[in-house]
């Protein structure tokens, strides 16, 4: 598979340019990878996010009917307008945790995870669903039987009521970001 970069015919010192650019504006936000030698075949690339959906949908010319017909669009942008959530909240956040994301070549992927040192992570999925089951809480149950400081992971979701999904592992609503 191409990478962006290969399919828009960039170079690759326009393309970095470009990148520092969109960063440096506020437009792209990069999230870096999160690694830990008790995980193998962890990607190192950060997890890039147009960081103002609206512009975004309004470049892709989407409405709100377009987006409740485009369930994977629709939760492409849910991702990125709560990952720019996130970022705010770490931002004043007196427990200062970084802000990671984690992916590894096996197809395991946490949307967000909050690395607060010795006081452990909090893994963060970001479902466009009112009702996620287990399956949707997959991967961070993967993570807690890897990781010995895990302490909670959360399924954020469009829902309006929170619920237990495994051990340390809950679906809440993403409105709980405000509240």
């Amino acid at each position: 598979m191409p990478t962006l970069v290969e399919a828009g015919g960039l170079n690759v010192r326009t393309a970095g340019a470009y990148d520092r650019l969109l960063q440096a504006l506020g437009v792209l936000d990069v999230v870096p990878a999160w690694a830990t030698n008790r995980l193998t075949r962890q990607t190192q690339r950060g997890k890039r996010y147009l960081t103002d959906t609206g512009l975004t949908a309004a470049l892709l010319r989407v409405d709100t009917g377009d987006l409740r017909r485009d369930g994977p669009l629709f939760g492409r942008l849910l991702d990125a307008y709560v990952a720019a959530q996130v970022r705010a909240e770490v931002a004043v956040s007196d427990l200062m945790p970084r802000l990671h994301h984690l992916r590894d070549r096996d197809g395991h992927e946490v949307d967000l995870v909050l690395d607060y040192g010795r006081r452990g992570l909090v893994a963060l999925e970001i479902k466009a669903s009112a009702a996620p089951g287990g399956s949707d809480a997959a991967s961070l149950v993967w993570l807690k039987e890897r990781i010995p400081s895990f302490r909670a992971g959360l399924v954020l979701r469009t829902g309006p009521r929170t619920y237990r999904l495994h051990d340390d592992i809950v679906a809440v609503p993403i409105a709980a970001l405000w509240s």
